[in-house]
């Protein structure tokens, strides 16, 4: 079983899966019980240093979970360690909703997403949010790539638990710089044929 199974799947949550007839897939997943975290590999390192944005979820004192979009340039999440991912955190709407949840109880989901190659990754951890003056080498480390901004922490998210998810209901999508990557190609056919085009024209108009 992998760590991230032995933490998600609760007591209560075993029930339902009897219910539902999915218990004996899970079963599978939970003869050998994974004590410890679990490292992170070059593949999901460059998962995440490929992405540039995640959804962050953390839990307020009143027991209600809290979702956070960030996003930056691809690789604003740096894989510091093989249990440590790392971020600067720059100024939003100043609402500090996470900061505060993470000072009550730092366990956090992260969810990482690729929609052009219909890919997902879950992460669990324990994160913390710090001034960012409060490690200026960390702080230096995190720089480049960075979402622009005022920066205000550096978080740093020490990993758990992980698991790949399958592909279904993922709906292809692409951002400019994929889009103008794959059409690269077809623009530059498109001007030879549009040069061709015009050598044609200007020797039939002679």
């Amino acid at each position: 079983m992998s760590r991230f199974d032995r933490l998600a799947l609760t007591p209560t949550v075993r029930r339902v899966q009897q219910e539902m007839g999915s218990a004996a897939a899970a079963d599978r997943r939970l003869r050998d019980p994974a004590e410890h975290p679990e490292p992170l590999t070059a593949a999901e390192a460059d998962f995440i240093g490929g992405l540039d944005a995640f959804l962050f979820a953390s839990v307020g004192e009143t027991g209600w979970p809290y979702v956070q979009f960030r996003g930056g340039p691809p690789g604003f999440v740096h894989v510091l360690d093989e249990r440590t991912l790392g971020y600067l955190d720059v100024r939003g709407n100043r609402q500090y909703i996470t900061t505060g949840n993470l000072r009550s109880d730092d366990r956090v989901a992260l969810f990482f997403l690729d929609h052009a190659r219909r890919t997902r990754l879950k992460l669990l951890g324990h994160a913390t949010a710090v001034p960012a003056g409060a490690d200026p080498a960390l702080t230096e480390r995190l720089g480049t790539p960075r979402t622009d901004g005022t920066v205000e922490q550096l978080v740093t998210v020490r990993v758990e638990a992980f698991a790949w998810n399958c592909p279904n209901h993922i709906t292809p999508r692409f951002s400019h710089p994929e889009l103008a990557e794959a059409m690269a190609p077809v623009h530059r056919r498109l001007a030879r044929l549009e040069q061709e085009n015009a050598a044609l024209r200007a020797g039939l108009a002679r």
